[in-house]
C-alpha cells in the first residue's frame, strides 16, 4: 500500500508541488535556523480584503503539504508593514479629515478614525488577526514598527547601510531617470513631523551607521539607520525582510511579479538566500478590476462570511491559484455546493486521488463528512417559493425530504439553511423577474401538473426509491411530449414563470423537497399570471 508520504512526492496537486520545491532548497542539509520559514506579507493601509486572507490560507495549505513530506519544523510568520507611511486616504473608513491630516505618518503613528485602537495600524492589524484566527490558522503575527524599533532589523540595516551603493545599483536600473535623482532606498522618519520623508540621501556613512539628508524645508539632519529612525522603501524592504529572517517561502500577487529580481537581488547583497516564490493571478471584483483595500471594492471576508460558512471560501482560494477570479456574490453558491460535492467524493477515492482533492488540503487531511442533504442552491430555491423568513421555516420541508435529518445531526444544512434565507432576500428576491409562459409551454405545464397530480397521495419515500430521479424521469419526459428539442429550453421556461430567474435546480429534487401538492400549487399560480403580475 502507496504510504501518504511517498504519494505526496507524486502528487500534482499546486500544494505538494510548491512543497517539493521548497523540501529541494534542503536536500542536503537541514536549515541552520532548525526550522522552515513559510511567511505572508501584509499592507495595513486599508481593512483587510479576502486577498489578503488568501495568501495566508494558500501558503497555510502549501506549509501543511510541506509537513506530510518532511521531518522538518515549520513556522508561518505573517508580516505586518504597518510602519508603511500612509500615502492616500482610504475611502471606506470614517473620520476622513483625521486621516489626511497625518498624511505621510507610519500607519502606527496615524489615529486610529474607528477610534477603538491605539492607532490606523494597530487597527488593521487587530482585523487581520481577527479574520485570520476566524479560520483557525496557526501562524505568528510580526509588526514592521516592533522589529525596527526593537533593534530586530538594527544589524540587516547596518549591512544596507556598507552595501548601499550596490542597493541602490539594482533600484536605479529600475527607475525612471526623473525618480531616479532623488531615490534613496532609506526613508528617514523626521525627528519632529513624524513623517516619512521621500528625500535624497546627502550621505551614508556606513562605519558610523548614518544617513544625512535634508527635509522638505532645506534643514539638514543626520540620523542612525537603526532603532525605527529610518525604513526601507518597500521593495528593498522586502528583500531585506527575507535576508534578515532567513524566509524561505513566499507567495505574493501577480502585480510583484516583475519585482521578483530586485527583491532576490537586494535579500542576496545583503548576504540572504533568496526564498521560494509562488505568484497567484489577482482577485477582480463584478466590473473585472482589481480588488484594493483603499477602494474597498469586491467582497470583504465578513460579507463572505455572511452568506457562507469558512470551508467554502477555503475552497475557492485552492481552486486555480494561478487564474484570475473573479470575486463577487454570485460565486458564493456555487462555492458552497462545489465544496460539498467534494467532501462527498472524498471517501470513496483511493488515497493518490483523496490528496488531490481540494477539501484535503482545506482541511489539512482531516476531512468531516457532508451533511449537506440539500444542495446550496437548492435551499435558495426554496426560500424563494417558500417565503421563509428564517432557517425554521425551511426545515419543514427539509424534514419531509430527508426525514432522517434535523440541526442537531446535520449542522451544515442547518447552518446552510440561515445562509440561503439571507442571500436570498438580500441578492435573489431583487432581482427576481418573471414572465408568463408561450403557449407551448403552458400547455407542457399543464401536463406536468396533471402527471403530478395522479402520483399517490403518499410519502415520495415509500413510492419510489429515488423520489428525485423519479420526478426528474417526469420532467424530462413531459419536455420531450410537447416538441422541446432542447430540454434546456424547457426547464429555463420552468425557472423563468416559477422562479424569476433563468437559472434552477434539478427542477425534480426541487419538487421532492417542496413537495408534489406545493409544486401543482406553484405551477398553477404561475400558469394564472400571479406571480408575473
Amino acid at each position: 500500500m502507496t504510504s501518504l508520504r511517498d504519494a505526496a512526492m507524486n502528487s500534482k496537486a499546486w500544494p505538494f508541488e510548491e512543497a517539493r520545491r521548497v523540501l529541494k532548497r534542503y536536500e542536503k542539509k537541514d536549515p541552520e535556523k532548525g526550522h522552515v520559514l513559510f511567511e505572508t506579507g501584509y499592507g495595513p493601509s486599508g481593512l483587510p480584503h479576502i486577498g489578503t486572507f488568501g495568501e495566508v490560507a494558500r501558503t497555510t495549505m502549501i506549509r501543511r503539504a510541506f509537513e506530510i513530506i518532511s521531518d522538518i519544523p515549520t513556522r508561518l510568520l505573517c508580516f505586518s508593514d504597518d510602519m508603511d507611511g500612509m500615502r492616500k486616504v482610504p475611502e471606506n473608513v470614517p473620520n476622513q479629515e483625521l486621516l489626511k491630516a497625518n498624511i505621510q505618518k507610519p500607519l502606527t503613528a496615524v489615529p486610529d478614525p474607528f477610534e477603538e485602537f491605539a492607532s490606523f495600524g494597530d487597527h488593521n492589524n487587530a482585523m487581520l488577526r481577527r479574520f485570520l484566527d476566524t479560520f483557525g490558522f496557526e501562524y505568528e503575527f510580526a509588526s514592521a514598527t516592533e522589529y525596527y524599533k526593537s533593534g530586530e532589523f538594527d544589524a540587516i540595516l547596518l549591512r544596507a547601510a556598507e552595501k548601499y551603493d550596490d542597493i541602490m545599483a539594482i533600484m536605479l536600473k529600475s527607475l525612471r531617470e526623473e525618480r531616479q535623482q532623488t531615490y534613496s532606498c532609506f526613508l528617514p522618519i523626521h525627528p519632529e513631523t513624524g513623517r516619512v520623508l521621500y528625500v535624497p540621501m546627502k550621505a551614508v556613512d556606513a562605519k558610523a551607521g548614518t544617513i544625512t539628508f535634508d527635509d522638505e524645508d532645506g534643514r539638514e539632519w543626520t540620523l542612525p539607520v537603526t532603532g525605527g529612525n529610518v525604513k526601507l522603501q518597500w521593495k528593498p524592504d522586502f528583500g531585506m525582510r527575507w535576508a534578515a529572517l532567513d524566509v524561505d517561502f513566499e507567495m505574493y500577487g501577480k502585480d510583484h511579479s516583475t519585482n521578483t529580481p530586485i527583491y532576490d537581488g537586494i535579500c542576496r547583497v545583503l548576504g540572504g538566500r533568496a526564498p521560494e516564490h509562488f505568484t497567484y493571478e489577482l482577485f477582480l471584483d463584478q466590473n473585472g478590476e482589481k480588488i484594493s483595500k483603499s477602494k474597498g471594492n469586491g467582497l470583504s471576508i465578513d460579507e463572505w462570511l455572511t452568506y457562507a460558512a469558512t470551508e467554502s471560501l477555503s475552497y475557492f482560494m485552492y481552486l486555480k491559484p494561478k487564474t484570475a477570479k473573479r470575486l463577487s456574490w454570485d460565486v458564493i453558491p456555487k462555492m458552497v455546493d462545489e465544496y460539498h460535492q467534494q467532501l462527498r467524493a472524498y471517501p470513496g477515492q483511493d488515497a493518490a486521488k483523496q490528496i488531490d482533492n481540494p477539501v484535503f488540503h482545506i482541511h489539512g487531511g482531516d476531512v468531516p463528512e457532508s451533511k449537506m442533504v440539500v444542495p446550496f442552491s437548492m435551499l435558495l430555491n426554496l426560500a424563494s417559493v417558500a417565503g421563509a423568513a428564517d432557517k425554521d421555516g425551511l426545515w419543514g420541508f427539509i424534514k419531509r425530504y430527508a426525514p432522517e435529518a434535523s440541526p442537531e445531526t446535520h449542522p451544515d444544512l442547518d447552518q446552510a439553511a440561515g445562509f440561503a434565507v439571507r442571500y436570498f432576500n438580500d441578492f435573489v428576491a431583487p432581482e427576481r423577474k418573471f414572465r408568463l409562459p408561450t403557449d407551448q409551454e403552458r400547455a407542457a405545464m399543464e401536463d406536468l401538473v396533471a402527471r403530478l397530480k395522479e402520483l399517490p397521495d403518499q410519502d415520495l419515500h415509500v413510492t419510489f426509491e429515488d423520489p428525485s430521479d423519479a420526478l426528474q424521469t417526469m420532467v424530462f419526459a413531459v419536455g420531450k411530449d410537447h416538441g422541446f428539442e432542447n430540454l434546456r429550453d424547457w426547464f429555463q421556461a420552468l425557472y423563468e414563470v416559477l422562479l424569476g430567474a433563468s437559472q434552477g435546480p434539478r427542477f425534480g429534487g426541487f419538487i421532492a423537497l417542496y413537495g408534489v401538492k406545493e409544486t401543482v400549487a406553484l405551477i398553477e399560480k404561475g400558469l394564472a399570471g400571479e406571480l408575473a403580475g
